[in-house]
């Protein structure tokens, strides 16, 4: 097994016995829940806690990363949730949500939550074809250096990818300043690896979708939606990195609401 890292919160007056267990997406670690989401779940009564995928923040394996597969990450949240007591609800955000779609697969969950999350039938192509005409010299250099950080590595570009315009400019380089290299062996994946299977899963899953998304279309998300039998909830307004944009407080209530009703003990 891995060193992983996991940042918790406990709530201080206990309200659910259900612990919520967030997988981050690509460039990011558990910091990025750390900032809002997981003290703001926290005085809701939930215990949080935020997992940094192998490679990602202060878990091990960042020598390894460019080879690192999504089988890997979920081997790395199998490996987290099965410490936490009872069983966790599951959020996933964009690849971080493609990993939890496989989980879902082999393991059972109370419920799941597929945020900015990439579609089930892979990230589509047109997304590299567009950065490539968008930033040629750039994807040339993420494919000859084997890194994907070019893509990221300025406010500007990170602005452009992830975040609305609602976004301050010191918040925004903050937010920058902690992303990181991602692995190209798992965008791969996601774009010609094996699909997850929706027919198999029977948790209940919500489809938290960014109004304001530059890399998941609303077709995406329906299709998604679609494929789990899920509720879909679009963010008015929320750019793509839902957990750190200006309007995540929204996502998270969004949230908090489909919990209470789907009756999350």
């Amino acid at each position: 097994s891995m060193k992983l890292e996991l940042q918790s919160e406990e709530p201080t007056s206990p309200a659910h016995a259900t612990p919520i267990l967030f997988v981050h997406g690509m460039w990011c670690g558990a910091w990025s829940w750390a900032e809002h989401f997981l003290p703001y779940f926290a005085a809701h009564g939930y215990a949080a806690h935020a997992l940094s995928l192998r490679g990602h923040g202060a878990s091990e394996g960042r020598r390894h990363l460019r080879w690192t597969s999504i089988a890997d990450y979920v081997a790395d949240v199998a490996q987290a949730a099965v410490q936490l007591e009872p069983p966790p609800v599951l959020v996933g955000h964009s690849m971080g949500g493609f990993v939890v779609q496989h989980y879902l697969e082999r393991h059972d969950a109370p419920a799941a939550v597929l945020m900015a999350s990439a579609p089930h039938r892979g990230l589509p192509w047109r997304l590299v074809a567009g950065f490539a005409q968008k930033f040629p010299r750039r994807v040339w250099r993420a494919l000859v250096t084997g890194s994907l950080y070019p893509l990221v590595s300025t406010p500007k570009l990170a602005r452009g990818l992830l975040f609305s315009t609602d976004l301050a400019q010191d918040q925004l380089r903050a937010c920058q300043e902690r992303l990181q290299d991602e692995s190209l062996r798992a965008l791969f994946d996601m774009l010609a690896g094996r699909r997850p299977r929706p027919g198999v899963v029977d948790t209940p899953v919500l489809v938290l979708a960014a109004g304001n998304d530059g890399l998941i279309s609303p077709a995406e998300s329906y299709g998604l939606a679609h494929a789990y039998c899920a509720d879909l909830i679009v963010v008015p307004g929320v750019a793509h990195a839902m957990m750190l944009d200006a309007g995540w407080q929204r996502a998270a209530d969004a949230m908090l609401g489909w919990l209470e009703r789907t009756g999350i003990p």
